[in-house]
């Protein structure tokens, strides 16, 4: 062979390589998103104490509620509060001091290590949809959505590089009886996935179960934090013994909850800004504070799920300016409580992955990362208010996630960064551009996000490819991810004996589809 035909031979080989690099399948996660940039703060110190000294005067002359749950008014009675009936007012300054104990950051490990999240601080964690009973994709349109729907969910979940966390009821499964779905649930996440996961909420019992089960899965849970679950409070101000009764399960077990006003301004607050913030910490703090009654230093969040009502017709609205107001102020009230935030998600009221959808997800998604979040439920899938899990929606939101990351590292005022080198070849004639700079050549692979769904490809070549809109190029991406999805390895024991436990706990019970 001549020297010439060798050298094409290396360089075809050398091409294959490459070609067969990219084309590999390769299984990313991101580090959990650490800011570097400061939080945006748009309440001062005198509204900020007028707020809290508000809330404390609702908690002490007015009270909340915890309904159907004898135990719970039991331990606030002793721990000084008014208790009559089911009514609670808590004397000034006893549930801020109560929630002193509360961690201001924890981790939740997951099942593989390096997929383990901190929860607090310059943290933000993404989490994916929770709770719709509808699923919409490009090809069946909207439906209710079953266990296989889940499945896909799941491995889109773990398949996406910038999301950290693979939730809980990313859709709830219609085809498997109520009071079993759960461990369906839990088993998906436990064995698809090696993300870290959520426990199941909706009784007491489910709770324990998600307990029973983690304890499985990590061999024993020595104290360990393995799940952050979500505790709603019936706003206004009404903490029900079934969301309670999950808290305390969790709490003796020292796994985190998500402890979360259920805000739609006009309808479960006031109409104001001012006023719903004050509702809020006074549910926060009455709700943190009782997760710290249960066990001082059971880890918690303080939570902020927060919309408004159109007054034409009733309908929560997303991506509104109010809601920004909301989520700004309630993270720097959070902050001063000491605890890890919730709030914001890829919110839109939209029925389709449109430009309504964009538009208001985008708006709750760059909210959430400048109010200081640490855990972002819902960052990816949701559509039609809440109500719709979309295959479309969750790639496309999935892939935003990275700009959040990009933008959370702040600007590089390293010697790399401020590139004075590059300047000085191109500004003295030695280049016209900087293409092909040594810097440009040291930092083009790492140096700008680039997006694994959108299309900036020329005219022309768009118009070749078919005139592809957002929605085919994520229906498309859908079914990639699928295919390439390759299941986390699991220790086939441990696997075998949380089936035989979820097995052993359907046959236990009749099938409840109520």
């Amino acid at each position: 062979m001549s020297d010439v035909a060798e050298g094409r031979r290396a360089r075809g080989g050398g091409g294959a390589a490459r070609r067969a690099e990219r084309t590999a399948v390769r299984i990313e996660a991101a580090k959990f998103i650490e800011r570097k940039i400061p939080n945006f703060e748009i309440l001062n110190e005198e509204a900020l104490e007028i707020i809290e000294a508000n809330a404390e005067t609702i908690l002490e002359e007015i009270g909340v509620n915890f309904v159907e749950n004898p135990g719970a008014l039991a331990l606030w009675k002793a721990a000084g509060a008014d208790v009559q009936g089911e009514r609670v007012r808590i004397p000034r300054g006893l549930a801020r001091h109560l929630c002193k104990t509360a961690p201001a950051s924890y981790v939740q490990h997951a099942r593989n290590p390096d997929r383990s999240v901190t929860v607090g601080g310059r943290g933000l964690v993404l989490a994916p949809v929770y709770g719709p009973p509808f699923v919409r994709d490009a090809d069946g349109g909207r439906r209710y959505a079953t266990i296989a729907d889940f499945h896909k969910f799941v491995k889109l979940g773990y398949m996406s590089k910038w999301l950290h966390h693979s939730g809980g009821t990313v859709c709830e499964p219609t085809d498997v009886p109520v009071n079993k779905r759960h461990l369906d649930m839990l088993h998906a996440h436990m064995t698809l996935s090696d993300k870290p996961y959520m426990g199941s909420v909706t009784a007491p019992e489910r709770a324990a179960d998600s307990v029973e089960m983690s304890d499985i899965l990590f061999g024993g849970l020595d104290g360990r934090t393995v799940m952050t679950s979500l505790i709603n409070i019936n706003s206004p101000m009404t903490f029900d013994g079934i969301m309670m009764g999950a808290l305390e399960v969790y709490a003796k077990a020292n796994q985190a909850a998500i402890i979360s006003p259920f805000i739609v301004g006009g309808a479960m607050s006031p109409t104001t800004v001012a006023g719903t913030l004050t509702q809020v910490l006074v549910e926060v703090l009455a709700g943190v504070a009782y997760s710290q009654l249960v066990k001082k230093g059971a880890p918690v969040i303080a939570g902020a799920f927060v919309t408004s009502t159109d007054m034409a017709s009733g309908a929560p609205t997303f991506g509104t300016p109010e809601a920004s107001l909301v989520t700004y102020g309630a993270g720097q009230l959070v902050r001063r409580l000491g605890v890890p935030y919730r709030s914001a998600g890829a919110f839109c009221g939209s029925k389709l992955p449109d430009a309504q959808a964009a538009y208001e997800s985008a708006n709750s998604l760059n909210m959430g990362l400048l109010a200081g979040v640490n855990f972002m439920l819902h960052a990816c899938g949701w559509l039609e208010g809440g109500l719709v899990s979309s295959f479309e929606k969750f790639v496309m939101d999935a892939d935003q996630l990275g700009v959040l990351h990009k933008l959370s590292e702040g600007i590089d005022m390293s010697d790399n960064g401020l590139a004075m080198e590059a300047l000085r070849y191109v500004g003295s004639g030695q280049a016209t551009h900087f293409l092909g700079t040594d810097h440009t050549q040291a930092n083009f692979k790492t140096a700008f996000w680039r997006t694994e769904l959108l299309d900036y490809k020329p005219f022309e070549t768009w118009q070749e490819e078919g005139e592809r809109d957002t929605v085919t190029l994520a229906r498309e991406r859908v079914a990639k991810l699928l295919n390439d999805y390759q299941k986390p390895a699991i220790d086939p024991a441990v696997e075998e004996a949380l089936t035989e436990y979820v097995a052993k706990k359907k046959a236990s019970m009749p099938d409840a589809f109520m």
